[in-house]
């Protein structure tokens, strides 16, 4: 098997929106924590899309997600578009854990929104 889940019941979904700080990342710890139950190998995107506020406490869940699917042969993908989540990527030393993904779908698919060969390809077909 590739690097794509064959099945969409493998792959799972996390989403928030709002705030993601210190007094709400326990029910996003949770969220995370109930999609992982289970065994067998698994796919998650947590979509982080709908968030206008983010800090460091999000880090331990998301990495403690990444470490369960990694150890599980599978992957977590997080979807952003605010550039202060990626300062917290950053500042958290975890940036190239968490690449940026545009949508859901691009996660699915392993097209990160920063990959420079993504846009050489969309180049090279239009030429």
């Amino acid at each position: 098997m590739g690097p794509h889940p064959s099945l969409f019941d493998e792959c799972r979904v996390v989403g928030a929106s709002g705030e993601l700080d210190l007094s709400t990342a326990p029910g996003f710890t949770r969220d995370l924590e109930d999609v992982r139950r289970g065994t067998g190998r698994l796919f998650l995107i947590v979509d982080l899309s709908g968030l206008t506020f983010m800090d460091g406490s999000a880090l331990d869940p998301l990495c403690a997600a990444w470490d369960d699917c990694r150890s599980r042969r599978g992957w977590t993908r997080v979807v952003y578009a605010r550039p202060c989540i990626g300062l917290v990527f950053r500042a958290g030393a975890v940036v190239e854990r968490f690449p940026r993904y545009a949508s859901a779908r691009d996660a699915w698919r392993g097209r990160p929104a920063d990959d420079p060969d993504r846009w050489n390809a969309t180049a090279n077909r239009s030429a």
